[in-house]
């Protein structure tokens, strides 16, 4: 069965930023780190690692992106099955404060007893949340996808989408604003949530001036068994052509997805340095990946006398796609040709703002 996993964009701090986290929540670790080389963003590395049970993926790929709230992550507390369910929140919050910005303070609301939204030191967002033991069961960790500007009204409309793409889903609560919540549109949705797979999720709408939006930084990667899986969901949700690359889209109200080859993890995982390599170069050259031809490069053996064409590829997700083409020659196993040293840049890219980062504590951004 297909498997969807958030993934984290980060410029170099992948491998830090994990192990902050794992060092926050409680019942986490870091699986696994590695490192593919020849991109065009230099050596990346990629961690996987668990919070509080939830699966991560991660990513040093250079500064393209920037973490903002409109993709944030709520953590439920349940007193039900945590003893000390508050003290917990509290304890959180003041690790996850420093270096970072309160987007709601921590304290108590209309929907929670215990309830704060707070960006950390790197960018990314955490909702905290003392969670009612009589609501329905949730997970500990959810994605929260906040549809702002004009986007503003379509969580509903995109929630029915993704339900429908996904066959194994269901919905979940649901409320929505009233007339007596301005700057809020009377009818937007609130708060719902949703299961896509394994995957829990949330989405509210907000009316207010916020200055940020979805981008690649946060995606959802989508792990598939087989190409029919990887065909029909890039069929589904790609929407935006120029995005197409490297096994990543943008569907229609502007997220981003992944769908991967499961079995491209295995090969990554169990390869050496010559086959990563191989297998790097080969999916920096597709927009779609193709299962066989990665499997190809994985079990393909050494070159011999023949041309060989070597492509470069420009593979920044949601850029477009431009390739270098350049014969060379290999004359024999005791000559090796020169290399070329030419790199070439990929293009700077706006990336959507979030509020300001500030460090003072008891400073606070509303978000809602």
């Amino acid at each position: 069965m297909e498997t969807i996993t958030p993934h984290l964009w980060f410029d170099k701090e992948a491998i830090e930023a994990a192990r902050f986290y794992t060092s926050v929540f409680p019942r986490s670790r870091v699986k696994r780190v590695s490192k593919i080389t020849g991109t065009p963003s230099g050596d990346c590395d990629i961690v996987s690692f668990e919070l509080r049970g939830q699966p991560f993926e991660a990513i040093s790929a250079g500064p393209y992106f920037k973490f903002n709230p409109s993709i944030s992550f709520i953590v439920n507390f349940d007193p039900s099955k945590e003893q000390k369910a508050e003290q917990s929140i509290n304890s959180i919050w003041e690790k996850l404060l420093p270096g970072g910005t309160v987007l709601m303070p921590l304290q108590e609301y209309p929907f929670s007893k215990r309830y704060g939204w707070i960006q950390d030191r790197f960018g990314l967002s955490w909702q905290l949340i003392l969670s009612n033991p009589e609501g329905e069961d949730r997970p500990d960790i959810m994605p929260s996808l906040l549809f702002v500007g004009e986007s503003c009204g379509r969580a509903e409309e995109a929630v029915t989408f993704y339900t429908s793409v996904f066959k194994n889903s269901k919905r979940g609560s649901f409320m929505r604003y009233d007339s007596s919540q301005p700057p809020e549109r009377e009818g937007t949705v609130m708060f719902t949530d949703f299961r896509l797979q394994n995957l829990w999720l949330a989405a509210m709408d907000s009316a207010r001036d916020h200055k940020f939006g979805f981008n690649e930084s946060i995606s959802l990667m989508v792990n598939c068994d087989t190409q029919r899986e990887i065909d029909y969901y890039w069929q589904k949700l790609s929407a935006v052509p120029q995005a197409e690359q490297c096994g990543w889209l943008k569907d229609k109200f502007g997220l981003s997805w992944q769908i991967v080859p499961r079995a491209m993890q295995e090969m990554m995982a169990k390869a050496d340095k010559v086959q990563l390599d191989r297998i790097t170069k080969a999916f920096l050259k597709m927009k779609k990946f193709d299962i066989k031809e990665l499997e190809r490069a994985a079990n393909a053996k050494s070159v011999g006398k023949k041309q060989v064409a070597k492509s470069k590829a420009i593979a920044k997700p949601g850029g477009t796609l431009k390739r270098k083409v350049v014969a060379k020659k290999t004359v024999s196993k005791r000559t090796s040709a020169k290399k070329s040293a030419h790199r070439v840049k990929p293009k700077k890219r706006t990336s959507a703002r979030g509020p300001s980062t500030r460090k003072a504590r008891g400073k606070s951004h509303s978000v809602r």
